[in-house]
């Protein structure tokens, strides 16, 4: 009798309480033994990679593509968020084991909702550190090694235009955007950019260009013009018609496209800078797994 068939069994032959208990314990030795398998693995990719030595080991690309996969797999009585919430622990762990960073998060508008998106999405083990404002965020990992930053992906009153300080080449830059997988009851689901020191190119999920814009004859209809083609955050920045402007481009448009709706509208831009990408956002309906994932940017 195989191991999987064993569970089926039981329940068709009507297993006792013990014998279901029996299973329980079994299942958790052997989760508990994978996980140790799982470090031992890390133990030689550290040896082979010297990862110790080559700055951050964190991989978003990589990373987004397993939260994919575990949506698109996931079945059963078992909440998504608690396998989520499992999966992002086991994989920020081990990540810290190949190289320690701490994560640093702007708590100027409240710590409760930016705790608690660090802790589901890096867990316990990973240190935390609190700044007041994007901008101390992004000073703490540029003077890292590997540490990674997180801000918020939506407008806050009285922030600055925080992005202007990703554009030069050894800045730190976006890699990702949180939560990894999007659903209305996301226990986590404040959104977030994480930003880091630049990372190897193939660690890189650029499926969405993040672009810092600077622009003259900024105007309602201007706001109007772009809606259509891309997200993004837009403060007032100097003279009294311009704005700086942080554009995600999603896989469907291009900056170019973005460019000449402004044009179109009587903007004109006057800077343009790369300042990261992230992978393309991932949304389920409610309860994770309970319907096909769409993402988000795809035709339809």
């Amino acid at each position: 009798m195989s191991e999987a068939d064993r569970p089926k069994v039981n329940a068709a032959r009507g297993a006792t309480l013990a014998e279901l208990r029996a299973e329980i314990d079994r299942i958790d030795a052997e989760m508990h033994a994978r996980l140790i398998e799982r470090g031992e693995i890390i133990d030689r990719l550290i040896a082979v990679k010297n990862t110790q030595e080559s700055g951050s080991a964190f991989r978003p690309a990589r990373e987004a593509e397993m939260m994919r996969r575990l949506v698109e797999r996931h079945r059963g009585i078992l909440p998504f968020d608690t396998v989520e919430s499992i999966w992002r622990v086991v994989i920020a762990t081990f990540t810290y084991i190949q190289s320690p960073y701490t994560v640093h998060g702007d708590f100027s508008a409240g710590d409760a909702k930016v705790r608690d998106a660090a802790r589901f999405h890096f867990g316990f083990t990973v240190p935390l550190a609190p700044h007041q404002g994007a901008e101390a965020v992004i000073a703490a990992v540029a003077a890292s090694k590997g540490d990674l930053g997180l801000v918020s992906a939506v407008a806050i009153a009285g922030a600055g235009a925080w992005w202007s300080a990703l554009e030069s080449a050894a800045a730190p830059k976006i890699i990702a955007r949180l939560p990894f997988v999007e659903r209305p009851d996301h226990p986590a689901s404040l959104p977030l950019f994480v930003v880091s020191r630049p990372i190897v190119a193939d660690a890189v999920a650029n499926e969405v260009q993040c672009w810092s814009l600077k622009i003259s004859g900024w105007s309602a209809n201007a706001a109007r013009a772009v809606a259509r083609i891309a997200e993004y955050l837009v403060l007032p920045e100097g003279r009294f018609d311009g704005a700086a402007i942080l554009v995600s481009i999603e896989p469907k448009h291009t900056l170019a496209e973005f460019r000449n709706a402004l044009v179109g509208a009587g903007a004109s831009v006057r800077s343009e800078a790369l300042v990261g990408g992230h992978a393309t956002r991932y949304m389920v309906a409610p309860g994770g797994a309970a319907a096909a994932p769409k993402r988000l940017g795809a035709e339809p």
